[in-house]
């Protein structure tokens, strides 16, 4: 995809992901290993011939049907972490892989605690390993991260204001965790659902952000604004469907939106990369930013993403700046090292100039 010196640029531009489940980067193999590591039985062959081989697997991964057909996969993947040293070694091969393989410089990752403790795994367990992955990034790539709890919410909304209140907030408040998100099916479970949380969330200044407009239309990206007050909207891909200036709104408040190309794809939300609306967006100034969702499942991580943008849509290098520096100044980090990000991008711009 993109070779040339297209793609040579694209791979230098520093990326800031924002929608990156980390659960979601656990790839065949290492699902395998952690697998025979914890004695956890997988579905034998003969029930689920996918989990004959890593090869068998992958395979799998390429024809999910649905989000819910996708989710089946991805909850018992999530069954083999177990100790804190298998959400480590997890975190870190994505953190590697980003930054040798994808120029990301900055990334914002999401956690399902409720996944773990419901199988009783504690939450200390989850994000002390992901925090020692955090370290090693930051000391071997100086890759920056920060952590997004999430509420799963095809799960009673109750557990989840439960798990925000009991677990997730000492966290919150000592800026272990960064922000507070909202993931899982959509349909039939609108945001308004979920805000409790959330209106606490933002009354003690922690960042927030919802999936909203991938499965369900126009109307969760709106309400997710009105009822949970997000500052960001995961899988927003619905707003051309506006009849009452819900993308005017986007523009106006500068929401940043996070588009995953292959995982739309792979999920039947579009056809093609080619159906999002990405010329759409940059030309009405909405804030967007490309990212790889659960990159193990949908067949390609962030770059992979950026590829098949740019050979759906045929962007400019000026087009592509626009797109990073709205990653960048969406992001959650420190002003900082926003600052460093943009010197390098400008650097990347000098260096690949026409």
């Amino acid at each position: 995809m993109c070779k040339g010196p297209m793609h040579d640029f694209l791979k230098a531009l520093p990326k800031c992901e924002h929608h990156m489940h980390i659960e979601g980067s656990l790839e065949p193999d290492l699902l395998f290993t952690l697998a025979k590591r914890n004695n956890i039985k997988l579905p034998s062959a003969s029930v689920d011939p996918s989990f004959e081989s890593v090869e068998t697997l992958l395979s799998r991964y390429r024809r999910f049907t649905s989000l819910d057909d996708f989710l089946h996969y991805y909850f018992i993947g999530m069954s083999v972490l177990v100790t804190s040293s298998d959400f480590e070694s997890l975190a870190y091969a994505y953190f590697s892989r980003a930054a040798a393989s994808d120029g990301v410089a900055h990334a914002e990752i999401f956690f399902d605690p409720q996944a773990h403790t419901s199988r009783g795994v504690e939450y200390s367990t989850v994000v002390r390993g992901l925090e020692a992955a955090r370290a090693r990034a930051l000391a071997d790539f100086g890759l920056t991260s920060e952590l997004i709890v999430c509420i799963l919410r095809h799960l009673p909304a109750g557990d989840g204001r439960a798990m925000y209140e009991t677990s997730a907030l000492p966290d919150l408040e000592s800026g272990v965790v960064r922000g507070l998100g909202l993931s899982s099916t959509e349909l039939g479970n609108p945001p308004a659902l979920f805000r409790e949380p959330f209106l606490d969330a933002e009354r003690r200044g922690f960042r927030r952000t919802a999936h909203a407009g991938e499965e369900a239309g126009v109307s969760y990206m709106a309400e997710a604004l009105r009822e949970l007050h997000v500052e960001r909207v995961d899988h927003g891909i619905k707003l051309l469907e506006s009849r009452d200036d819900v993308m005017a709104e986007f523009v106006r408040r500068r929401i940043l939106v996070t588009l995953c190309p292959l995982s739309n794809v792979e999920l039947r939300c579009v056809e093609r990369v080619s159906d999002l609306p990405v010329r759409e967006y940059l030309e009405a100034g909405v804030r967007f930013s490309i990212n790889s969702d659960d990159p193990a499942y949908f067949g390609g991580y962030v770059l992979d993403n950026y590829c098949a943008v740019q050979d759906s849509f045929d962007l400019t290098k000026s087009e592509w700046e626009t797109i990073v520096r709205n990653g960048i100044s969406g992001s959650w980090c420190g002003e900082d090292r926003k600052q460093q990000m943009i010197e390098t991008l400008e650097e990347v711009m000098v260096k690949f100039e026409d």
